[in-house]
Formats: C-alpha cells, sequence, structure tokens
C-alpha cells in the first residue's frame, strides 16, 4: 500500500491554486494543484515529487515533507501525520493491551460514580465501557458498539444529531489521527472496508485524508425524552492503555441543558428499579 502517495493525492485535489497564488484560468482535468506546481512551489524537482507519489522514494527528508506540507497548506496535525507516514518522526508503537482491550479498574469505577454521562473507546472507536446515563444520551454508547459505525450506519444516531453533516467530518478526520499508530491493524481494516461500501458520506470523507488530533468540544443533540442539549465533550488519556480514551459529557451549571442531563439521569434510574 502506497500511503504517502495516496496522501498526497487526496490533499493535493483539495488546494484551490489560487490559494497559493497561481493565476486563474486554464482548463484543469481535474481538481486541485498539478503535481509540477506542487513540485515547483515546494522547490524540488517534479521527477522527485512524482516519485513520491508513484511510491518509489519512500524516504523523503523531513525538510522536503514540510515544504510539501505547506504548499498543501497542512495545519500541524496533518503535517505531523505526513511525515510520521515516511518515518520522518518517529510513529508511536500502539502498546497492545492483553485479553481485549481491558480497561483499568479504576477507570471502570470512576464512570460508575462520576454522575456524568461517560464512556471509554479504543483507538477504532470501540467503546470498551460505558455508564448509564452515556447509554441513555445514546443507545449506541454502550460496550460492544463502535461509535463510528453506528454514527453513519444507525439513522437513529444520525437523527440524534442536528449539525450531523459538519460532526462527521471531524469525527473522521480525528479517526484517522486516531489509528495512524497502527495502520496494519485487520479490525481497522475490516471496519473502514465496511463503512465504505454501507456509507458513500464516509467514503467520501475518508478518500479526503482530513486528519485532527483528538479533542474535546461542544456537542449539540436532539434526545427523543429531553429535548435539545448543548453540552461540553471532554477526551482523556488513559495512561498506559494503549490508546484508550476515557470520553464525559457535562453541561453548563444551571443551564436549561444542565436540568434536561438531570432529568435523563432520573428517567434512566427509574427505568433500572
Amino acid at each position: 500500500m502506497n500511503a504517502l502517495g495516496e496522501y498526497l493525492r487526496a490533499r493535493r485535489a483539495l488546494v484551490d491554486p489560487a490559494d497559493v497564488g497561481l493565476p486563474p484560468g486554464g482548463v484543469r482535468r481535474t481538481p486541485g494543484l498539478r503535481r509540477e506546481e506542487v513540485a515547483t512551489l515546494a522547490g524540488i524537482s517534479a521527477d522527485y515529487y512524482l516519485r513520491l507519489e508513484q511510491g518509489r522514494d519512500r524516504n523523503p527528508s523531513a525538510q522536503v515533507l514540510e515544504a510539501i506540507a505547506r504548499v498543501l497548506r497542512l495545519d500541524s496535525a496533518a503535517t505531523h501525520y505526513l511525515l510520521g507516514l515516511t518515518g520522518a518522526v518517529a510513529r508511536p508503537r500502539p502498546s497492545r493491551p492483553s485479553r481485549r482491550d481491558a480497561v483499568p479498574a479504576g477507570i471502570r469505577q470512576l464512570i460508575d460514580v462520576v454522575g456524568l454521562p461517560a464512556f471509554v473507546e479504543n483507538r477504532r472507536y470501540d467503546v470498551l465501557a460505558a455508564n448509564r446515563l452515556a447509554t441513555a444520551l445514546s443507545p449506541a454508547i454502550r460496550a460492544g458498539e463502535n461509535r463510528l459505525r453506528s454514527t453513519f450506519l444507525d439513522d437513529a444516531e444520525r437523527d440524534l444529531y442536528p449539525d450531523w453533516d459538519t460532526a462527521i467530518v471531524g469525527m473522521v478526520a480525528a479517526f484517522r489521527s486516531s489509528v495512524a499508530a497502527d495502520p496494519d491493524d485487520p479490525a481497522l481494516a475490516r471496519l473502514v472496508g465496511e463503512l465504505s461500501l454501507g456509507s458513500e458520506e464516509f467514503r467520501r470523507l475518508w478518500a479526503r485524508h482530513d486528519v485532527k488530533l483528538p479533542a474535546g468540544g461542544e456537542a449539540r443533540m436532539r434526545h427523543p425524552l429531553v429535548g435539545p442539549l448543548t453540552l461540553r465533550r471532554e477526551k482523556l488519556t488513559v495512561g498506559d492503555s494503549g490508546g484508550q480514551l476515557l470520553v464525559m459529557y457535562h453541561a453548563e451549571p444551571g443551564s436549561e441543558s444542565a436540568r434536561s442531563l438531570a432529568l435523563l439521569g432520573s428517567l434512566a434510574a427509574s427505568a433500572e428499579l
């Protein structure tokens, strides 16, 4: 697999020539920059850039890649990802937790007592553990589910997010960054294949090769029981776990969303009595 070439071609196609100072006009058979334009702007030969895209040179220097990254208008996360594709920066070797992504006992206890929707996921967005309030927030947040699969293949999950079209862009970009440390994972290949066959939206976004560091942010939801929610989503790394993240949702104190989240917690508790 020529991961470097795929990434360069995908990102090259997304750059508007006008954004890098090229004059408008001329007929372009494909969108984005031509190879020779990237090479000229990066200060390398067109033949050398062609070899990079074709996978015939897999050891470019960090300086060359950084020059190409500037031409392709990559941010710091995407540039780091590009460097990692060639070993110009060391990609962290994923430690493989034993016994199928075992969640540390202390983290399991924390999500049970924290009083907020909380769950643990691995690099592939498989949910490894979740508390009942997280599952009440979204039925797809339960152990054994994959959040990416649910997001793209479950209509009920789509209906939960009023800004679904926007949210999936960041989700796929963060997913690509999350799994970059272990690109040969067979479970990852199966998941990407399943989603590519089942969802045109996923296939389109995956082909863009967008990269974004996993981070928290605002989550807007349209819950069928308690109505609109505006929450903060926090993502915390679980130490020495092979890439697990602890994800928690919370609302601004005193807000309507805080009251709605408390109501959801009461409903979830009543359902278990």
